[in-house]
């Protein structure tokens, strides 16, 4: 695939780490170094709708046609917030065309974490990307 170099060194790093408990450690310590939002922060409007952890989502965009989204997010579970500290690498300080084009549910594949997340885990991330999906989009329309 394809992938922008910071994804690339992402997958990289999973490749090193080879089991499920490795790669889990690895996903906590990743949400452990996301700064977290302030409370004025978490709000309804910035909360991810479908996650059963709460999830806080917040972009910021650049002026123009295509503009440049970077985002900030938090949750209040640890293996939650790595996943989101995932999702913003994946994401996050790229074109809106550029994030409408990423397929992340294929980087979770070569991350080997999507057959490791439960059912209501993967449903909170995939509701995270269309969030992100649906900013991009907006912004571009």
């Amino acid at each position: 695939m394809n992938y922008p170099e910071n994804v690339k060194d992402m997958i990289n790093d999973f490749q090193f780490l080879t089991d499920w408990e490795d790669r889990y450690m690895h996903v906590i310590d990743m949400g452990k170094l996301l700064p977290s939002l302030n409370a004025t922060e978490k709000t309804d409007t910035n909360k991810v709708k479908g996650c059963v952890s709460q999830v806080w989502l917040i972009s910021n965009m650049s002026d123009g046609p295509d503009p440049i989204i970077s985002f900030r997010g938090d949750s209040d579970a640890y293996i939650v917030k790595g996943l989101v500290a995932i999702t913003l690498e994946i994401f996050s300080n790229r074109k809106a065309s550029e994030i409408l084009s990423l397929n992340a549910i294929e980087v979770l594949r070569e991350l080997e974490l999507d057959e490791h997340l439960s059912l209501q885990r993967a449903n909170g991330l995939k509701a995270m990307i269309a969030k992100i999906k649906d900013y991009a989009q907006n912004a571009l329309n």
